[in-house]
């Protein structure tokens, strides 16, 4: 598949590093500097091109008559919409995706509907990060938590801690403590090695543990691995920027909330479009007014500005001062690894959060929902199967008989309505939903080679 990225910025990078490790694809990306071209050029397999990535001539140098799909995530919505009014009237690229961030457009849904902009799907990192954290702060205790069939299911990752049911009792017991219930471990990281569960592995205090179950049985399925967190009631958020903005409109009808902007001109405007927020004009790393403004009894501190190294430095601030949590917007996994579990209770990469919706879109077969877990080394998807069976290589069969790649587990399935937690002599039916954790994502091509109608 020829995939052609419009935009070398963070998200831009994020998405030619995991579309170029999947190896049937072949990617080129278009960004008008040229050192952060040969950077990355340096570090993957992909092709470039520096240029205006709305410019004709630089998109037909990138090989856009070739392009199975266009990509489009410049920081301009602009741009990125012009490219794809492009892609479609000069060279009929069959799939065009735009990165839209200003809510006017959004807003629109008439704009991105059939006949419309010549926009395939859109995506938005400010929106999708802002539910990401809003989904975290509703559900304390969660380090991950993620959707699947419209919200009927979900995917927790949680540490194990004392106090929690399971912690110290083989998994099996799950159905003692939990009868009738939709629930399942997926799989538990010890040490960073990667444990597929039966009934007989022992679970231990300090693993990570994801499990996926009916969005009525997330709460009871977290007290069994870690004890019940206090409801929270008081958020203070760092920034005021488009997600520091959204995340308090979503919050302020449920929590407390006070934002912090620096920005004195931000601030007002802000203050003028929220409702229940209380909104100070201040430095989130001054301590004097973390303290002023009762820090110490603050259930969740949310540091999301523009500057990774301001999240890192408030959200540490405010945890030494007492708040009793602190999540802080990282752009680099690998220095959210470093700090998430010590300083920090809780890191969020907008690549990592963003790229699964990139990748539902780019997947090929019935791929309808992907998740990018563990900064992106695992992975969970929704795919849809189709029979008949004389077609399909998983229909008719149950789950036991499929050849599954190693570090694949089929852990739920929805059946119309109704969400069903996967066991091995489940049999899979035409019109499934297959929800599935794969803890190599390197695997995601066996995957969809054995969901594919023949």
């Amino acid at each position: 598949m020829k995939v052609l990225i419009l935009g070398a910025g963070q998200v831009g990078r994020s998405a030619a590093y995991h579309l170029a490790r999947e190896p049937e694809n072949e990617v080129t990306v278009v960004d008008s500097n040229e050192t952060v071209l040969r950077d990355l050029q340096s570090r993957i397999d992909v092709r470039t091109v520096a240029g205006n990535a709305s410019y004709p001539a630089v998109l037909e140098a990138a090989g856009i008559a070739d392009a199975d799909i266009l990509v489009a995530l410049t920081s301009s919505d602009e741009v990125n919409m012009v490219a794809c009014e492009i892609a479609n009237a000069l060279y009929r690229v069959p799939t065009k995706i735009a990165r839209i961030r200003a809510p006017e457009y959004t807003s629109h849904a008439e704009l991105f509907a059939d006949g419309a902009l010549a926009v395939d799907a859109w995506i938005s990192p400010e929106q999708l990060v802002t539910e990401y954290i809003e989904r975290l702060i509703h559900n304390p205790g969660a380090l991950q938590i993620v959707d699947f069939a419209d919200g009927r299911v979900r995917l927790v990752g949680m540490l194990a801690r004392k106090g929690g049911l399971l912690v110290g009792q083989q998994v099996r017991t799950l159905k003692d403590h939990m009868p009738n219930a939709e629930a399942r471990i997926a799989a538990i990281y010890r040490n960073a090695r990667f444990i597929e569960p039966d009934g007989e592995t022992m679970v231990e205090e300090g693993d990570e543990i994801f499990f996926v179950a009916a969005r009525d049985n997330i709460q009871r399925m977290m007290n069994e691995i870690t004890r019940a967190e206090e409801k929270v009631r008081k958020v203070i958020i760092a920034g005021g920027g488009n997600i520091g903005f959204r995340l308090a409109k979503l919050l302020e009808p449920h929590y407390q909330v006070k934002l912090i902007e620096r920005d004195a001109e931000r601030a007002r405007r802000v203050s003028e479009r929220l409702d229940g927020t209380i909104v100070l004009h201040g430095d989130a790393q001054d301590e004097e007014l973390l303290i002023e403004e009762n820090i110490d009894s603050t259930d969740v501190f949310a540091a999301v500005t523009n500057s990774e190294e301001a999240n890192v430095l408030s959200a540490m601030l405010a945890k030494r001062l007492g708040a009793r949590k602190v999540l802080s917007l990282i752009n680099r996994p690998t220095y959210g690894e470093l700090m998430e579990n010590r300083s920090i209770d809780i890191t969020v990469s907008p690549q990592t959060v963003t790229i699964g919706s990139l990748l539902a879109h780019v997947r090929k077969g019935d791929v309808v929902r992907v998740h990018s877990l563990r900064r992106g080394s695992a992975e969970a998807l929704e795919t849809v199967v189709h029979g008949p069976q004389d077609k399909s290589r998983v229909v008719g069969r149950r789950i036991e008989e499929l050849d599954l790649p190693n570090g694949a587990v089929i852990v739920a399935l929805v059946r119309a309505e109704r969400v069903m937690i996967a066991h091995h002599d489940t049999q899979i039916e035409p019109e499934d939903h297959i929800i599935m954790f794969l803890s190599d994502r390197r695997q995601v091509d066996a995957v969809q080679r054995l969901f594919a109608s023949e």
